[in-house]
């Protein structure tokens, strides 16, 4: 007989009917005449309540614990007990792999977050981590099936490059030169020319270039993979692996850029709360509990309030000097509760911008607009030649969620910005003949995945979003 998922199980199963089951037993409890395992195989986060009889098998259940895997065969009958419409009398009972209750890690207790990072390979078994990553699994979908519907290429963009995308620097090297002792030039300098590739390299920070180059001849495309980070940063919003979605779009303004961003978030909400709700309950009850002995006013919206709240909400748009305007005008900046300073020029912080959705419009902000002299080289340069075409997309409880701009089609303007920032034109050579042959304005954005997987789930620390996060000092499994 062919194994059933429990989801369908729970979702189709019949009275009457008999079926196997495979999983992990979550608990087991009981009685000296009958045992009652709940399992769980992945495919949903409510478990399958298997009821045993002791007599018929009280040796197999001797070696039955939490986390061991077992096959069972049985009669499905209609459950007494609450929250559950059926549950599965065992008729055979197979032990797959035991699990030993005096080493497995993860007891059926509660444990902190800190622990089950400590044990990433094993806390996919949790109801949190399974919830997450079967809603990280959703959002994948939903990223690919927008762009694929919206007839955009898929386009795979370099994970080994020369450049720097972002010009920030925080790079890790790509070499197979000998650590210990690196061949020199003359001038004492590592030789990068003997080098696997002849020069150096590095992880790349961002696939946004290349995926111009590709714009500029499909006409739409996005990608979607790994990305770095070399920036020693131990923040519960950091990694230095993760993973990015970045469209690039030719013949679109600034404001088709802020049309598709607004509209592609949406997308991806309505697709969790239409598929994830279940897990998405879950991880809102988590949060609550969670959050139980916090002051009203520090407690997070909850979870699937807030995801409704984006998705029935238009996005306002206001410039990067309006915003300043209301937040030197705010109560919080007049009382000197801001933390970060408000002034023209400088960044926006958390705090600001949490500011503005939360507080002032109630509703998601996108800020267009920025001084140029905080933003990348390749944002159109407005005519003002102060600002750039960049938009920032930003969310309740977590900030800008969504950067992005129209590039700067012009050549000369892009080189003489590129020589004020001292970036030389000679190892961008491939990027700036996309402006001397057959320029057009285009326009694209970075979402990284991780804080969007961080929005959709309530959960607190980037690491928890990520199957085996890389931090400083951490490249564990």
């Amino acid at each position: 007989m062919t194994r059933l998922k429990i989801k369908d199980i729970l979702k189709e199963g019949k009275a009457g009917s008999e079926v196997v089951a495979k999983g992990w037993v979550r608990t087991k409890r009981g009685s000296k005449n009958v045992n009652f395992i709940a399992l769980n195989d992945g495919s949903t986060i409510n478990n399958l309540q298997v009821v045993v009889d002791v007599e018929s098998f009280e040796e197999t259940l001797r070696d039955i614990n939490t986390g061991a895997a077992i096959s069972v065969k049985g009669e499905l009958v209609e459950s007494a007990g609450a929250g559950q419409n059926i549950e599965l009398n065992a008729k055979e009972l197979v032990l797959l792999g035991g699990a030993d209750p005096d080493k497995y890690p993860i007891q059926p207790k509660k444990h902190s977050l800190e622990f089950l990072r400590e044990n990433a390979h094993l806390r996919f078994r949790t109801s949190t981590f399974s919830a997450v990553f079967r809603i990280r699994h959703a959002m994948a979908f939903a990223i690919h099936k927008y762009f694929n519907e919206k007839g955009f290429n898929y386009l795979h963009t370099p994970i080994v490059t020369a450049s720097d995308a972002e010009g920030a620097g925080q790079m890790f090297r790509v070499s197979t030169l000998d650590p210990k002792n690196p061949p020199l030039t003359e001038e004492g300098k590592v030789d990068f020319s003997q080098d696997f590739f002849g020069k150096a390299t590095n992880l790349t920070v961002s696939g946004q270039l290349e995926g111009e180059l590709g714009a500029l001849a499909l006409g739409e495309i996005y990608t979607f993979g790994p990305t770095f980070r070399a920036e020693n940063s131990n923040t519960t919003r950091h990694l230095a692996e993760f993973w990015m979605i970045e469209p690039e779009m030719a013949f679109y303004d600034l404001k088709d850029n802020m049309d598709l961003a607004e509209d592609f978030l949406k997308s991806c909400i309505k697709y969790a709360l239409d598929n994830c709700m279940d897990d998405l309950k879950f991880l809102a009850e988590r949060l609550k509990q969670e959050e139980k002995g916090k002051p009203e006013a520090d407690r997070s919206m909850d979870l699937i309030e807030k995801l409704e709240f984006v998705l029935n909400n238009d996005f306002i748009r206001i410039t990067y000097t309006e915003a300043i305007d209301i937040l030197r005008n705010s109560k919080p900046f007049k009382k000197k509760k801001f933390q970060f300073p408000v002034d023209w020029g400088t960044d926006l912080q958390s705090e600001h911008e949490r500011y503005l959705v939360e507080k002032h419009f109630k509703c998601p902000v996108i800020l267009t607009n920025y001084p140029k002299d905080i933003k990348a080289f390749y944002m159109k340069q407005n005519d003002d030649g102060k600002t750039v075409g960049a938009m920032d997309v930003l969310f309740p409880g977590i900030g800008e969620i969504i950067g992005g701009s129209q590039r700067e089609e012009n050549l000369e303007k892009l080189q003489t910005r590129m020589k004020e920032m001292d970036i030389p034109a000679e190892e961008m050579d491939w990027y700036l003949d996309t402006r001397r042959f057959g320029s057009v304005e285009h326009s694209g954005f970075g979402l990284g995945f991780e804080r969007f997987i961080l929005f959709v789930t309530g959960m607190g620390n980037i690491r928890d979003v990520i199957a085996f996060p890389r931090t400083p000092k951490n490249a564990e499994f």
